[in-house]
């Protein structure tokens, strides 16, 4: 029989109660994954409430308000506030999100569960390590590649050709489709995952591009595009409604028709 135990000295235990202030009239709870590995230690879970109306109404602005008025030692990354960067992706609420996007009333039970993105090494709290997932990304060389003499302005393309790009071009690589991967999470030094496959098909599909064969090439393993088994965690997540398993489905698809 199998038998799956956390590593030694990951489980999370009870952290700091943060108590709510005096005359709060509208109390939310945020319990919030505390650690940092360069003090050792388990991870902890800090708990907060908050009055939200001193707070906007998304999980960013909660957070901020936290960092500011409650504790300062709270690490989290974030950037745009408008769901355009991806930098604060994290699991809220038991799903990978954007803090800046996600709405604190979305959230059950009235209290906000706010973690890391899973399945990742861990910086410093909420803020995770993607060095290997950007690492990935390079590989698939995200550029135009092309023989031909560039043209005096641009290589133009027709209209249809650029429809083609529609639910791919807009991925702002905030990995909370990867990150939900279960196939992911079994074989992340091989398989490439969602997002980065995502990026692959949009530029094996633009009709710029005069290097599909070799980008075809390059995906033909085992591993790094195959081990995905449409489980579909990457585009329930997805916060800009993207769907990558229709897009690695299409490059499995180019794969069989190069053979005929």
């Amino acid at each position: 029989m199998a038998e799956f135990v956390l590593p030694k000295g990951s489980r999370p235990v009870r952290g700091k109660e943060h108590p709510a202030p005096e005359g709060v009239k509208n109390p939310r709870r945020f319990r919030i994954y505390r650690h940092d590995p360069d003090q050792g230690g388990n991870p902890r879970i800090d708990t907060y409430t908050i009055d939200e109306k001193d707070a906007g109404p998304m999980v960013l602005d909660a957070l901020i308000h936290i960092k500011n008025t409650i504790d300062p030692t709270l690490t989290f990354r974030r950037s745009c506030r408008e769901g355009i960067c991806g930098s604060c992706a994290m699991a809220i609420d038991g799903t990978n999100a954007l803090a800046c996007i996600k709405e604190t009333k979305s959230c059950r039970n009235g209290v906000v569960a706010v973690y890391p993105l899973p399945h990742r090494p861990v910086v410093k709290d909420l803020v995770p390590d993607l060095t290997a997932l950007y690492a990935q990304y390079a590989a698939i060389q995200p550029w135009l590649k092309t023989q031909t003499p560039a043209p005096s302005r641009e290589r133009k393309q027709p209209p249809e050709e650029r429809a083609k790009l529609d639910g791919l071009y807009e991925c702002i690589l905030c990995f909370s489709c990867s990150t939900s991967c279960p196939s992911y999470w079994w074989n992340e030094e091989k398989f490439f995952g969602p997002a980065t496959l995502l990026q692959a098909c949009r530029w094996i599909l633009d009709s710029r591009d005069e290097a599909a064969p070799e980008r075809l090439d390059q995906l033909e393993d085992p591993f790094r595009l195959y081990r995905c088994h449409t489980i579909l965690n990457c585009t329930s997540v997805c916060p800009k409604g993207l769907n990558p398993a229709r897009a690695i489905a299409e490059i499995k698809k180019m794969m069989v028709e190069r053979l005929a």
